[in-house]
């Protein structure tokens, strides 16, 4: 299952023009409102659109995985009205675009602690998920409820659990399977938008060597112009993975003429 996926710190994952996983920190929807005179939850809505376009400028664009963090475990620490605001467009959008995501042969998947979810909410997104579970054009991956460090302690005790009898001695290869995206391979682009240039807790193990593009653009205003410099900006990049530049050019002229 895990044997094509490098590890960007075991060897030299694959490298191409076109990031293979995107990872997008959706950020802005509540200023994006508020320069507006608007409700923050009427940046959320606008921000769902955003969402639609970003997961066809990635097919057009031929990026195989698209993880958005759309609730972190920290979130719930919002005004209550948006928790549940946030919650209610979940299912909303749930039932409004599987349809056309499985139409499209996009696949979603949804990661994150989904027992603090109601049921119902947590029936809906098995649902979709096993709807299209064989689609193949996009994985479209929404971490909620999801927090890094969860991610990596809620592997570690899988692990464990599945190693009773084990006393030390486990190797990175022994968490990965573990992790929630341990079938995918680890973002090649992290994008931020708001302004704010920080991690906050997403995917802290699978953005080891993931490249960085920070911009002031409000997620609601995340054009396809926006996007596209983004991946400009990712492919003037010099990806090294602990190489010097000269093994680099040296490995991209042995490929060349293979």
């Amino acid at each position: 299952m895990f044997s094509n996926l490098i590890s960007s710190t075991r060897g030299i994952p694959q490298n191409s023009d076109v990031p293979r996983h995107i990872a997008v920190v959706m950020d802005g929807n509540g200023r994006w409102a508020r320069k507006r005179l608007m409700p923050r939850v009427a940046g959320h809505k606008r921000g769902l659109d955003t969402v639609r376009n970003v997961v066809r400028y990635c097919v057009e664009a031929g990026v195989g995985h698209l993880t958005l963090f759309a609730f972190s475990s920290e979130n719930w620490r919002r005004p209550q009205e948006e928790v549940s605001f946030l919650m209610q467009l979940f299912m909303q959008a749930l039932q409004d675009e599987v349809a056309k995501l499985h139409k499209n042969n996009i696949r979603l998947r949804v990661i994150g602690d989904l027992a603090r979810f109601d049921d119902v909410l947590t029936s809906t997104i098995r649902q979709a998920e096993q709807l299209t579970a064989g689609n193949t054009a996009l994985t479209l991956t929404i971490a909620a409820n999801y927090g890094g460090r969860w991610d990596i302690l809620n592997a570690m005790n899988r692990m464990l659990a599945a190693n009773p009898d084990r006393h030390g001695g486990f190797a990175e290869e022994d968490l990965t399977p573990y992790l929630c995206l341990a079938d995918v391979p680890e973002p090649d682009l992290f994008i931020r938008t708001g302004g704010e240039q920080r991690v906050s807790n997403f995917l802290l193990w699978q953005l080891a060597y993931t490249e960085f593009y920070f911009t002031d653009c409000l997620w609601p205003d995340f054009s396809k112009s926006e996007f596209e410099q983004a991946i400009r900006s990712y492919q003037r990049r010099e990806r090294r993975f602990g190489r010097t530049s000269e093994q680099l050019v040296e490995s991209i002229q042995n490929d060349k003429q293979e």
